[in-house]
């Protein structure tokens, strides 16, 4: 078999095997955040929480598919590692840098939740007062 196949394949199972862990380890700890986020609606965040795990699929899988080729044929079996680590590294990095946009995004959304939250008096007004002047 060419070593560029054995590398192909080497890519395809690593990274495929990366984006699902990543995904199910998003997934199961981002659904205590997101309903958090979503002021305890379980129902919402679980959809959202697919929503956002088919998305990461779509967007990861499909960088994986388009990073697939190379142009150089691999000669030996150092070159199957040179090329596995640029091509793995580059996907670790996509990866990271969808999670941290996740995060990013989720962060902001929950600010602005628990600031309208801390408007609101904890009590609200039972009466009211007329203001007295000093005399």
């Amino acid at each position: 078999m060419d070593r560029t196949v054995i590398a192909y394949v080497i890519y395809l199972v690593v990274s495929i095997g990366l984006t699902v862990w990543v995904a199910r380890t998003l997934s199961r700890n981002g659904r205590v955040f997101l309903a958090d986020v979503l002021h305890g609606n379980d129902k919402l965040a679980d959809a959202v929480n697919h929503l956002l795990v088919v998305g990461f699929y779509l967007v990861n899988l499909g960088f994986v598919a388009l990073y697939l080729s190379g142009d150089d044929t691999i000669e030996d079996t150092r070159g199957i590692f040179e090329a596995l680590s640029t091509k793995l590294g580059v996907v670790l990095l996509v990866l990271g840098v969808m999670h941290l946009g996740n995060v990013y995004v989720l962060n902001r959304i929950r600010r602005r939740g628990v600031m309208e939250r801390e408007q609101l008096p904890p009590v609200p007004p039972q009466g009211w007062v007329a203001p007295t002047t000093g005399a």
